[in-house]
């Protein structure tokens, strides 16, 4: 039989109808496999559905955390409703995330399900599926907050409502799973490589991202004064107590990535969603912030630097403008007008660029390694691992830029990127106190999280949640912000989840609170 998806349970129900029920055997009928083939098996399914999940990532970031994180900026119909970078947000942004999360949650619950069968057995299957479980999960909890865990993706067993789980529980049962893969994966059963988009087929290297996915959760949830002791202790003994038990990424090699085919067709196996999904003019629409540009050109970073790139394009495929590599005002005054655009991103059909990020292989990125570096400068700077910070804070910039363009600095925290971060004004100082909010004021944090947010460049909502978390990167206030001026802590649930789910919403929002973008969620509330 082929697979069907469906987006949740009641989303299923909203689109099928009765009809499903009074046409069954007609509909089994038609999707009967004609080569005869039974049942799917766990290798089919892995591919697509880690691809799916990381192609929404992708066009979200693009439009979402972009504009939040002060990445890029529309400068197009400036005074109507919806604007982002405002943090002006509709109602109906939320849906298209919510849909793609839980359609491929039921991909992943299926390949453990299969994995689990007597007659095929796969701990790397098992152990996997936790990982992409706990990967997908936490994007749509940390999005929302309370949303359905224990009951979601059971609409083919009628169960079309599902309640919604408290954020709590489900990082609970998140970090039980990730624990659970790990011991999975130690038994390193082999899989089929052609269905590993992103290890092909190396358990290992599954195993490492797992570990380090668990201390990603664990660093969310350290704030939070019932998880804090749970959460730093666990930390302790992945990295210092027991690092054999729990091996993490260490270099670019360990980074959790889809390498796109690298060209402009839509249809080859692997295209970046950029070229699937997004119009080459509309790509190089976006003006890119100020905030996001001039760091890199006040520090000369090698990622902005022609000389690393190609026939003069840098190798982050952004073009100058009339002033060179500057950028504009985020929440620039409303009815002025959007001032005059400057840095964009090239398109893949622009004249005279052979690099853009609407087709670049390496813009596929699920977790890499520069982000546990930066965990670990965290971690050590707060005193809950060995060493002050510095050398995972080096080590975190030269991973990062590595990733982009290899081997430009030595592995590690060398001279040559203490060099750079001296030049840049950004270098590790453990005399700074570990945190200043104070307008222009610096801290450890600020160090740490400033680097970390352009590792996490094009990684999902990566960025909006750590600052959410921590309040940093010190971003400027722009003249024009809407919402009172503060960041959005969530969105919306989606509207399809009010109408259809309707006892279940209004149990959540008694439990969690108003639905609105400003309503804290779990591991934000002290």
């Amino acid at each position: 039989m082929k697979k069907i998806k469906n987006i949740t349970g009641y989303a299923f129900l909203l689109v099928m109808g009765t009809s499903f029920f009074s046409c069954k055997k007609d509909f089994d009928k038609i999707n009967t496999d004609p080569i005869g083939v039974p049942k799917v098996t766990a290798d089919k399914l892995l591919a697509p559905t880690l691809t799916n999940v990381l192609s929404a990532n992708l066009i979200r970031n693009r439009s979402i955390n972009n504009e939040l994180m002060q990445v890029s900026v529309s400068t197009v119909d400036e005074v109507l409703e919806g604007r982002i970078y405002r943090y002006d947000i509709r109602r109906t942004l939320s849906d298209a995330m919510w849909n793609s999360w839980y359609s491929e949650l039921t991909n992943i619950k299926d390949i453990n399900t299969i994995a689990s069968n007597p007659d095929s057995v796969n701990k790397s299957y098992q152990g996997i599926s936790r990982i992409a479980e706990a990967w997908t999960m936490q994007l749509l909890t940390d999005t929302y907050g309370d949303v359905p865990y224990t009951q979601a993706n059971q609409g083919r067993a009628g169960l079309l409502e599902p309640a919604f789980d408290k954020q709590k529980d489900i990082y609970m049962s998140l970090l039980n799973k990730l624990e659970e893969a790990n011991t999975l994966l130690t038994a390193n059963e082999t899989i089929e490589a052609n269905s590993d988009p992103v290890y092909n087929g190396d358990i290992s290297k599954w195993r490492r991202f797992g570990n380090s996915l668990y201390l990603r959760l664990l660093l969310r949830i350290s704030g939070k004064a019932e998880a804090s002791a749970q959460a730093i202790a666990k930390i302790k003994e992945i990295v210092d107590t027991n690092p054999a038990k729990y091996p993490i990424m260490d270099n670019n090699t360990h980074t959790a990535k889809i390498l796109w085919n690298g060209t402009n067709s839509s249809t080859a196996l692997y295209s970046s969603p950029f070229m699937v999904s997004v119009r080459p003019a509309d790509f190089r629409t976006p003006a890119i912030v100020d905030f996001f540009i001039n760091n890199l050109t006040s520090w000369g970073d090698p990622r902005i630097n022609p000389a690393y790139g190609k026939n003069n394009i840098n190798r982050w495929g952004i073009a100058a403008g009339v002033a060179g590599y500057v950028g504009i005002p985020s929440a620039y005054p409303i009815g002025s007008g959007a001032p005059l655009k400057q840095a964009y991103f090239y398109s893949d059909a622009q004249s005279g660029s052979p690099l853009s990020l609407q087709t670049d292989p390496y813009t596929g990125m699920i977790m890499s390694v520069a982000e546990v570096d930066f965990i670990l400068a965290e971690a050590a700077a707060r005193g809950w691992i060995n060493g002050t910070g510095d050398t995972y804070y080096y080590k975190g910039i030269a991973d990062g830029i590595n990733y982009w363009i290899p081997t430009l600095y030595a592995t590690g925290d060398g001279a040559a990127v203490r060099d750079y971060a001296l030049k840049g004004d950004f270098n590790w100082n453990n005399a700074l106190p570990l945190d200043n909010k104070a307008v222009g004021s610096n801290s450890k944090l600020e160090l740490i999280h400033l680097q970390k947010y352009y590792a996490l460049f094009l990684v999902d909502f990566q960025q909006w949640f750590e600052y959410r978390r921590t309040g940093h990167p010190l971003l400027p206030k722009g003249s024009s912000l809407l919402n009172g001026g503060k960041m959005p802590v969530r969105l919306y649930y989606p509207i399809l989840a009010q109408s259809t789910n309707p006892t279940n919403y209004k149990n959540v929002l008694a439990a969690q609170g108003p639905d609105d973008v400003n309503t804290l969620m779990w591991w934000q509330k002290p």
